[in-house]
């Protein structure tokens, strides 16, 4: 993992197996530079999240195009508050259950050439969206937050937690050959049209590692930029440790099996790029 410095701090970018795929291809399928400003969807999942959800969107900033909020059955005022503080939110009902699944919708629902995924719970700053959309608009293709790289940490992590995702980490670094820091933690972004690269199929927690994964195989350019995790402001979060770091590990080693390799999705992603140059031509 090489590291670079930035006015944004330093960011760790991949090798290994993303570099080796980034420099055997071709250049000229990342498309045609448009000169047009990138539009933004940022993508929350909710389920009774009033009490933090606040706190979230007032710290969007206009740099955001569309905040997409998807809705998981919430019995409490997460919407009714969502919608007072920001009134053009758009609002998706969950389809199916777990984190996976109301992430995918809201994948789905995005308009914008960028995807970011945060939390609603309050333990990421959407101030730091800005940081992601520097390297997404220089030439990377997924960015993801490390909260151990300088000037990342964690004020909520359990040791319980610490040790969980290192292993997980050693276990993904070993098997695909990489030099990541961070694994299972879901502020991440991305360009929109790679969502067919990705092929997301979680339902739970493990659509972190997941997205990692399918970028590694598919030859994206990955970053890590610093990211600190905040506590929890109110309520309980529904991750459970043993089981969901089952579901991540699981994960890890049944794409690694499978054998889906750059080769298959960079056909897929090459047709992407190929229509997206269409598009902007016509």
């Amino acid at each position: 993992m090489a590291e670079q410095s930035s006015a944004y701090g330093r960011v760790r970018t991949s090798n290994g197996a993303v570099q080796v795929a980034d420099g055997a291809r071709d250049r000229s399928d990342r498309g045609t530079p448009s000169t047009k400003p990138l539009t933004v969807s940022l993508v929350i999942p909710v389920k009774n999240e009033a009490r933090n959800i606040a706190w979230v969107l007032e710290q969007v900033t206009d740099e955001i195009s569309e905040v997409i909020l998807v809705d998981g059955n919430s019995t409490d005022a997460t919407v009714i508050t969502a919608r007072r503080y920001r009134p053009d939110i758009k609002v998706v009902a969950q389809e199916g259950t777990g984190k996976g699944s109301a992430l995918r919708t809201g994948f789905l629902a995005a308009t914008g050439d960028i995807i970011v995924m945060m939390d609603a719970d309050g333990s990421m700053a959407p101030a730091e969206i800005t940081h992601y959309l520097h390297f997404l608009a220089n030439g990377y293709d997924f960015v993801k937050g490390s909260r151990f790289i300088p000037g990342g940490g964690s004020l909520d992590i359990t040791p319980f937690r610490w040790l969980g995702n290192r292993f997980l980490l050693g276990v993904f670094n070993t098997l695909y050959r990489a030099e990541l820091t961070d694994l299972c933690y879901g502020f991440c972004a991305f360009h929109r049209r790679y969502l067919e690269v990705l092929a997301l199929s979680a339902t739970g927690f493990e659509i972190e590692a997941e997205m990692v994964v399918r970028s590694m195989q598919g030859g994206l350019r990955v970053a890590e930029v610093p990211s600190l995790e905040l506590p929890r402001r109110a309520g309980k979060s529904n991750l459970n440790s043993v089981r969901d770091g089952i579901r991540v590990l699981r994960t890890v080693l049944r794409s690694h099996r499978s054998g889906v390799s750059g080769h298959v999705v960079q056909s897929v992603r090459k047709t992407v790029h190929a229509r997206d140059r269409v598009r902007s031509t016509a």
